[in-house]
């Protein structure tokens, strides 16, 4: 299954491994360096376009790590994972 992050940009939930609300992690200087190295790195991602990011999504694809930035409320992003999508 997949994850919709927003502008277009889908991930597979298996590759999940956080959701986080920007506002308030970005307080802890951890995450802010954790966000500088990814970012020094090339590792993120701006699904949100040309919004303010609300959140941002850890994602991992073997020993590579993305960063995602979403203009989606963490809330919002945790419920779209826990859903289930039939197929037809």
């Amino acid at each position: 299954m997949y994850l919709h992050l927003g502008n277009d940009v889908v991930v597979r939930k298996s590759d999940v491994v956080g959701i986080f609300d920007l506002d308030n992690t970005s307080q802890s200087a951890l995450t802010r360096r954790y966000l500088a190295a990814a970012e020094k790195a090339g590792s993120v991602v701006n699904a949100a376009g040309l919004e303010l990011p609300k959140s941002f999504v850890v994602c991992a694809d073997g020993e590579r790590q993305t960063v995602y930035l979403s203009q989606l409320n963490s809330s919002t992003l945790f419920k779209r994972s826990e859903t289930e999508q039939l197929s037809l």
